[in-house]
């Protein structure tokens, strides 16, 4: 990869990606942009009744998310490295995950009215894991308001996670096997998962190491 680049890293809820672009931002002495959930005052009342706070959640962070990636961009002439740990089109997937006919033909129309170009990623590290391993970790963590995130929610995620990803072609992809490793707490699992962001630079490549992500 280029010296100046941008990386992003996705995948659903409780797998991890806040925690790893830190750890890697670190690394890489980058710039660092992490979404700010806990800001938005609709997420607890969308996790308790997901018909009814789906919207405003929605279109909050379709607002934040905005903000930041234009941050994200300016930030480019100051930092030779930026790491986020979402993209803006994680938006969009939630959006039509999680809203009505009626609310997302208006929350497409408000996004078109925005006018934003987000910037693309150098490269996309997408972490999977298995729904039971992403409730274990969201209890571990003790977020009050993830308390009422639904298996039958996380499961919708997770699926709209892999279509995306199936089609995706944007820019290189390292598609990662996180129930495997925990490259956040354990040193071997991070440097081996270095080596792979430092080759990755075209089309789509996989790490799915056979290793315990306790060992």
């Amino acid at each position: 990869m280029a010296a100046s680049r941008y990386i992003a890293i996705e995948g659903p809820i409780g797998v991890g990606k806040t925690s790893l672009a830190r750890r890697l931002a670190d690394q890489l002495d980058g710039e660092l942009v992490l979404e700010e959930a806990g800001a938005n005052p609709f997420l607890e009342r969308f996790y308790q009744d997901p018909r009814g706070g789906a919207l405003p959640a929605q279109l909050f962070f379709m607002f934040q998310r905005v903000r930041q990636l234009e941050q994200l961009a300016q930030a480019d002439m100051f930092s030779d490295t930026r790491v986020s740990d979402f993209l803006m089109a994680k938006d969009r997937l939630f959006a039509q995950t999680t809203l009505d006919r009626n609310e997302l033909a208006l929350y497409e129309q408000i996004y078109a009215t925005l006018e934003f170009n987000p910037p693309v990623p150098d490269l996309v590290v997408y972490l999977q894991a298995p729904v039971d391993a992403l409730l274990f970790r969201i209890a571990r963590r003790g977020i009050n308001y993830e308390v009422d995130i639904k298996r039958r929610y996380l499961e919708r995620i997770t699926d709209a996670y892999s279509q995306y990803f199936h089609q995706y072609n944007d820019s290189p992809l390292l598609i990662v096997n996180a129930a495997t490793i925990d490259p956040v707490n354990n040193d071997q699992h991070f440097h081996m998962l270095m080596d792979e962001i430092d080759t990755a630079r075209s089309g789509r490549q996989f790490f799915n190491p056979l290793v315990s992500a306790f060992a």
